[in-house]
């Protein structure tokens, strides 16, 4: 993690960026959405927001990884907005039951921010936005680029289980990955970006053993009784995506090219020839990485972002008004 005394600036210069949006004229995008929406309404929102990301990752730095998925699986299920946070009901099994998203973590973070944001300005900031703002700070707190987005987003009103079947697989090949990240309007060079996540985090046994019930030839041997002892302490015992699972650098990608990626949906990437290459550059060039990287989460952030009535401001994140 970064120094305490360079994050404690985070805020400060991305409300800088804000005010230097605003003097320039730039207000809202095509989607509806401004770099200096909370401007006016709620000038504390980032430094809020950033402050509570600090605390939470200097009490458990793994919640960088936690952070970035959660925004991940919001975005790819009905588009950015808050959906992945709604609880189930009696009458309604929410996304964050389904099997795919079992795993998430973070919340407590939302709501540690929703909480001081709803005391400053009550029913301004949407949780979508949060979720979108902790994401892009978790990523610089872990030693990645820092990159600003657009905000406005709304919550949406749905949360459906069956909907989390747009969410990739960690099985999926290359092409199943393509296909699916193509539908959302992202290039191959910025799937495989995204997936540059992956230097943060871990993996569960149940998302990898399926490379261990047949050969694999994508799979280093030594690579693969890793797998295997790791897999021998059950569905949930977990193992690195990269040797930094708490630094957000361009390691994954190197693992990659020792054909030590963790998921099929991982190693996929540089087994094929159509996303080689890409994983080659980025392995090689940092700096490209993270160039790629801001672009592709910044793109992502605006996926069927919610306006007007198709949306609100929830008052509770875990559930709609």
């Amino acid at each position: 993690m970064r120094s305490p005394n360079l994050v404690k600036m985070v805020g400060v210069v991305l409300l800088a960026v804000e005010i230097i949006v605003l003097i320039s004229g730039y207000r809202f995008g095509a989607n509806g959405l401004s770099m200096n929406y909370y401007l006016s309404s709620c000038p504390l929102a980032e430094p809020i927001v950033t402050n509570t990301v600090i605390r939470a990752l200097m009490a458990d730095p793994t919640l960088a990884a936690a952070l970035v998925r959660l925004h991940f699986h919001d975005c790819f299920v009905q588009g950015c907005d808050g959906s992945i946070l709604i609880d189930s009901t009696k009458d309604n099994t929410a996304e964050k039951d389904s099997p795919a998203n079992l795993s998430l973590r973070g919340y407590e973070v939302i709501n540690a921010a929703k909480k001081q944001l709803e005391k400053q300005c009550p029913g301004v900031v949407s949780c979508s936005d949060i979720l979108a703002m902790t994401a892009r700070d978790a990523v610089y707190l872990a030693g990645g680029p820092l990159y600003s987005i657009q905000k406005g987003r709304k919550d949406g009103r749905r949360s459906k289980i069956e909907d989390t079947e747009n969410l990739p697989s960690p099985t999926f090949n290359a092409s199943q990955l393509i296909i699916k990240f193509r539908q959302h309007g992202f290039s191959a060079e910025e799937l495989v970006a995204l997936s540059g996540a992956h230097t943060l985090g871990v993996a569960t046994c149940r998302s990898f053993k399926n490379r261990l019930s047949d050969e694999d030839p994508t799979l280093d041997e030594d690579f693969a009784q890793t797998l295997s002892e790791t897999c021998s302490s059950g569905d949930d015992a977990e193992l690195p995506f990269d040797a930094t699972r708490n630094s957000f650098d361009s390691l994954y990608f190197n693992a990659l090219q020792r054909k030590a990626g963790v998921l099929t949906s991982d190693q996929t990437l540089y087994a094929d020839t159509r996303t080689r290459n890409i994983v080659n550059g980025f392995a090689s060039n940092q700096p490209m990485f993270f160039r790629r990287f801001q672009l592709a989460m910044v793109k992502m952030g605006t996926l069927d972002v919610k306006q007007g009535s198709r949306g609100e401001v929830r008052k509770n994140c875990h559930k709609i008004n």
